[in-house]
């Protein structure tokens, strides 16, 4: 028998929570009414969205407005190449490597935090990761500047994960390459913060944050990256579905892909650009995270984790003072309509996501009840 869904928090009724997860993440409204019209008629095709087939022209209109609306919002160089794949950024940590990399070559990578760790250990699988920049020993509170590194002159490429959702840690500038190929991990904050795509040769980034549901991977492609992967696919050296030059050639449709997903995605950048494009979301993710940022150091009751000069504006992490508080401040967060402010499990904590799709209204009310609630327990 199956078990009963979890009973709705008190106070939160019918109502949607002010939702503050790090992913699958808050979308804004108007989308989820948009994919609602659409469940069960896609654009006057007679077939719902969840039934229609990739290969049919409704299916391909949606796959063109996607991609043209990626390249319009992050300024996209048209010789670059747009796929849509699966497995998300952790396919991708394996799946990049295996692609640029030739037996006994390397690439520099900067460890952030668990996601960029995971990185450089499924490029091992592929050749040889240089980790040139590790946080680890002061608990990945910060990210590095340029002079605290120096890239491989026989590196490859160079990796970094632009922000960091376990510690709320995040790049506030262009990290240096040494003249290497970029490769960034933007699952986090892509679409949210500046980012010169031309100045990366592969971008890739789990749709689930700031882009739409999970299910689907964006990643954007250099000429260069391309050219390697052929390299690579020539010599027989890629499987099939994860060689980028096969997905490239079909369009992102070599194989069934997540449909509904897709069309998620067309719909959130068409959201992004009716409210002022890249820099209408860099400003409003500003505002929110300075919103929580103030509160944070205005109060002796918290304990901000990341240091201020790289603080995220996507995830904002502390701890109480009193971290026997932690748990009753959930608890009460979650009862008053305040929902996914968990700690990751490896960290703990306290965590607000404050992606895309989440607006100003939930921000000011966590900050509201941060402050009743310093008042009560301090």
């Amino acid at each position: 028998m199956l078990k009963d869904r979890k009973a709705r928090p008190q106070g939160v009724g019918q109502s949607r929570i002010h939702n503050f997860g790090a992913g699958p993440a808050v979308l804004p409204l108007s989308v989820m009414q948009e994919v609602q019209e659409a469940l069960p008629n896609l654009d006057g095709s007679g077939f719902g969205l969840c039934e229609i087939s990739h290969r049919s022209a409704t299916f391909q209109s949606v796959v063109d407005s996607a991609m043209a609306r990626i390249r319009r919002v992050l300024s996209v160089p048209d010789d670059y190449t747009i796929l849509f794949l699966q497995g998300g950024a952790s396919l991708q940590f394996y799946m990049t490597a295996l692609n640029l990399l030739k037996p006994d070559e390397q690439a520099d990578f900067l460890e952030t935090g668990g996601w960029s760790k995971k990185a450089i250990g499924e490029a091992n699988r592929v050749g040889i990761p240089h980790n040139i920049w590790s946080d680890s020993e002061n608990g990945f509170r910060s990210v590095p500047s340029d002079s605290d590194y120096t890239v491989s002159e026989d590196s490859i490429y160079f990796h970094y994960t632009s922000n960091n959702t376990l510690m709320g840690t995040q790049y506030h500038h262009l990290p240096d390459s040494g003249g290497k190929p970029r490769v960034v991990d933007a699952s986090s904050d892509i679409a949210g913060v500046p980012i010169d795509v031309s100045a990366h040769d592969i971008i890739y980034a789990g749709a689930q944050k700031n882009l739409g549901p999970s299910g689907v991977t964006l990643v954007i492609l250099s000429p260069w990256a391309l050219a390697r992967a052929q390299e690579n696919s020539d010599a027989g050296r890629l499987p099939t579905m994860l060689d980028y030059t096969v997905h490239a050639s079909k369009g992102s449709l070599f194989n069934t892909p997540n449909t509904f997903g897709i069309f998620v995605l067309d719909c959130v950048f068409k959201w992004l650009e009716e409210n002022g494009g890249l820099e209408g979301a860099i400003a409003r993710n500003r505002a929110k995270s300075s919103l929580i940022y103030e509160e944070l150091d205005s109060d002796e009751m918290w304990i901000p984790h990341a240091e201020k000069s790289s603080r995220s504006v996507m995830n904002v992490t502390w701890r109480c003072a009193n971290e026997e508080l932690e748990s009753v401040f959930l608890s009460e967060a979650e009862t008053a309509g305040l929902g996914g402010l968990k700690g990751h499990r490896s960290v703990g904590g306290i965590r607000a996501s404050l992606y895309n799709g989440c607006p100003i209204e939930s921000v000011k009310a966590l900050v509201e009840f941060m402050r009743d609630f310093s008042e009560r327990y301090s």
